[in-house]
């Protein structure tokens, strides 16, 4: 045993000199966010830009305090699979709000964004069907098409003739097909054309999946992104818990017959523990207060708006703006600039991002402070210089 894990060691070894050389090797930072704002990293505080707490739910008392409360009545954690005894009232009644909010018939939740596609996608197709997916739809989306069986075919970004060419050429290919898209894509900040989508997947005979992880609580009142685009059909509707609403967990809204057969056959929720009580608990305060405060859901993108203008990039889409600096080296180096400035603004690289498309993944929150975001912009100015 000891050589076979020797090898492993030195297998693993190779590797990450190999990324370290390219710089891309990456490493867990211990953070302490102090609140929905600032956090604390090696004895300093930092006002971040880099958390996708959109709202800054995650440390709203009345948030804090239904997440407590559950714990204390109900215990930390759900026990078991929701399909053995995990299935506590509070994530059918949190079914319901979420269904509610979205206009959709049903609801089921799951343990993760991740774990809701790579569980949905597999229920709803299969070998024999194709699935069509955004080039630049998020990692758990292609996760999920692979391990369906299905047949995989990537169309550019946002490229409605592309996707309209693969479709003709390749829809008969399957006996049922998947158009799979982000709402708002996590790296860009763009939108997808939820219309234009909708009418494609049925003049194919197609279902849509859109993962509106960064829609859901800051666009069109807190609705995401499925609002903008009222006569867009939408099959099933994929968010997360963990961004604008500040706890963790997910969900797919969807007919209830769809739901129904999620519920019994999705591996990551029959094989998962349910979600804790808490966690529920929390979604439903901050869906609360979402639902009541549209002024709030617009403030995210309002900063994000400020934040383009001052430093003369296109205007923001969404709460999210990419900083674009090319290799992963200037990425590192700008990142460590703002972190001595009071800053933190994370740099994404490869393979998260295309090679030479490193970048800072800027997410702009609701109170983050006008006079901040002025002043980084200035900061970002001078490193867009090179490449204008």
């Amino acid at each position: 045993m000891g050589a076979v894990t020797d090898s492993l060691s030195a297998f693993a070894r190779t590797k990450l000199d190999e990324l370290e050389s390219r710089r891309l090797r990456r490493r867990l930072n211990p953070t302490h966010r102090l609140d929905g704002l600032y956090l604390e990293r090696d004895g300093r505080r930092l006002l971040s830009f880099s958390c996708n707490d959109y709202l800054n739910l995650s440390h709203h008392p009345r948030v804090k305090a239904a997440a407590a409360q559950a714990v204390d009545r109900y215990g930390a954690g759900a026990g078991a699979s929701r399909l053995v005894t995990g299935d506590h009232p509070l994530l059918g009644a949190l079914e319901q709000d979420l269904a509610d909010f979205k206009a959709m018939p049903a609801a089921c939740l799951f343990g993760s964004g991740y774990l809701a596609n790579v569980g949905t996608i597999p229920t709803v197709v299969g070998p024999g069907d194709v699935i069509f997916v955004d080039a630049l739809a998020h990692a758990c989306i292609f996760a999920g098409a692979q391990l369906s069986g299905a047949l995989v075919q990537v169309f550019a970004h946002n490229d409605m003739a592309d996707l309209q060419r693969r479709l003709t050429l390749s829809r008969g290919e399957g006996r049922h097909a998947l158009i799979a898209t982000d709402g708002v894509f996590s790296m860009d900040g763009d939108i997808a054309p939820l219309d234009a989508l909708s009418d494609l997947a049925r003049a194919h005979d197609a279902w849509l999946l859109v993962d509106d992880a960064h829609g859901l609580g800051v666009l069109a009142e807190g609705r995401g992104t499925a609002a903008l685009f009222p006569e867009a059909r939408i099959d099933l509707a994929m968010g997360t818990l963990s961004k604008a609403l500040g706890g963790y967990g997910a969900y797919v809204c969807a007919s209830k017959d769809v739901v129904d057969l999620l519920k019994t056959r999705a591996r990551s929720l029959v094989y998962s523990t349910g979600l804790p009580p808490a966690s529920a608990a929390a979604a439903r305060a901050a869906l609360q207060i979402v639902a009541s405060n549209p002024d709030l859901t617009a403030k995210p993108l309002q900063k994000a708006r400020r934040f383009t203008e001052a430093a003369g990039l296109p205007p923001a889409q969404s709460p999210i703006v990419p900083v674009m600096l090319g290799e992963a080296q200037a990425a590192l180096d700008a990142m460590a600039r703002l972190e001595a400035e009071g800053f933190l603004a994370v740099a994404i690289r490869p393979p998260t991002v295309p090679a030479g498309a490193a970048r800072l993944r800027l997410a702009f929150t609701a109170a983050h402070p006008d006079a901040e975001v002025d002043r980084l912009a200035d900061l970002i100015r001078p490193l867009l210089e090179p490449r204008r």
